[in-house]
């Protein structure tokens, strides 16, 4: 029986091995394969090797096999780690929802886009009252302070 501490260790283990490997693998591919990890090289390097037995999916999978079995290990997985493999997608199903546009909005004639409909929208404060406002504010802030 897996733990559950163990499983999340196993599933942080093969996301990192899948992750660190695609990494590694296109530094490789770039010629920067000097600048990686020794035990980067020597992941690499049996991954060649296993290339030529088998094909590039299989050995993929069995590169980042190995990586996973030292990181599990590395990050205090107790025993065999356990078998995590990458959940089978399953085939989505066609909720994919033609776009439309939405309706043209009528066009309203007056004040600021209101016409009809000027029972229902407040209208904005004149520019005047405003100002006056604030002359209140300032004038009550100067008295106080004296």
């Amino acid at each position: 029986m897996v733990k559950a501490a163990d499983m999340l260790i196993a599933r942080r283990a093969d996301t990192r091995a899948r992750a660190d490997f695609a990494t590694w693998k296109m530094m490789a591919k770039l010629n920067g394969s000097s600048a990686l990890p020794p035990e980067a090289q020597e992941f690499l390097s049996s991954y060649k090797n296993l290339l030529a037995q088998m094909s590039e999916g299989e050995a993929t999978e069995a590169t980042i096999g190995a990586i996973y079995k030292a990181y599990y290990a590395e990050m205090g997985g107790a025993g065999t780690p356990p078998d995590v493999r990458p959940r089978q997608s399953e085939p989505a199903a066609d909720n994919v929802t033609a776009f439309r546009r939405p309706p043209p909005k009528p066009k309203t004639s007056g004040f600021f886009g209101t016409g009809a409909a000027a029972g229902t929208q407040k209208r904005p404060l004149p520019v005047a009252l405003i100002f006056a406002c604030l002359v209140v504010v300032y004038v009550g802030i100067r008295l106080y302070w004296r």
